[in-house]
Formats: structure tokens, C-alpha cells, sequence
């Protein structure tokens, strides 16, 4: 079973989607359609690519009439900024424990 983290981490490992999130983010709502424009690649291979986004709750989709319109979901990435911080973090307290360390020395 994938979690959340999971979801988005593979969501996030692909050129191609991480594209097409940030023109959902920057831009406004797109449709499918529109959004296979600004790739070279199949809408069929858009559509493979806006599951996965969805999966990880990256991208939300409403219907209006015959069009899919994709909406950007920023917050599904503070899961990632979450698991970031962790590290972020463990490297600071490195790193004052290493000027801590070297102005003793001195």
C-alpha cells in the first residue's frame, strides 16, 4: 500500500509531471486538452500522467460540460516540505555542533 509521501514522491520523480503541475500552479485551471499542448507527447500519454498527479492529490480535476479542467493542489506538497524539514534540521544541528566543535579548538 503507498502512502501519501509515496504518492507524491513518484508523482514529483517525472520531468513531464512536475510540468505539467507548475503550469497548473502558475497558470490557471487547464484542460486536458490544453495542457497536451505544451507537450510533444500523446493526450493519451497526458492523461497517464494527470492519474498519477491525482493519485498523490496534486492535482484536482472538475468537469465542465465536455472538458476535464485541471486545478494545481499546492498543499499536497507540504508532506514533502514536512519530510524535508526533518533533514534540514539534522544538518543544522551538524553543522553548529561542528562551529560549537571548531571555536573551542581556537
Amino acid at each position: 500500500m503507498s502512502t501519501a509521501k509515496d504518492k507524491i514522491f513518484k508523482a514529483i520523480a517525472d520531468p513531464t509531471r512536475r510540468e505539467i503541475f507548475h503550469l497548473l500552479v502558475l497558470g490557471s485551471a487547464l484542460s486536458i486538452t490544453q495542457l497536451s499542448s505544451h507537450f510533444d507527447i500523446s493526450r493519451q500519454g497526458i492523461t497517464k500522467h494527470i492519474k498519477i498527479l491525482q493519485a498523490a492529490k496534486m492535482i484536482s480535476i472538475q468537469k465542465q460540460g465536455r472538458e476535464q479542467i485541471c486545478h494545481g493542489e499546492t498543499k499536497a506538497l507540504e508532506v514533502v516540505r514536512d519530510w524535508l524539514s526533518y533533514y534540514d534540521q539534522y544538518w543544522n544541528d551538524k553543522l553548529n555542533a561542528l562551529e560549537k566543535h571548531l571555536s573551542q579548538k581556537s
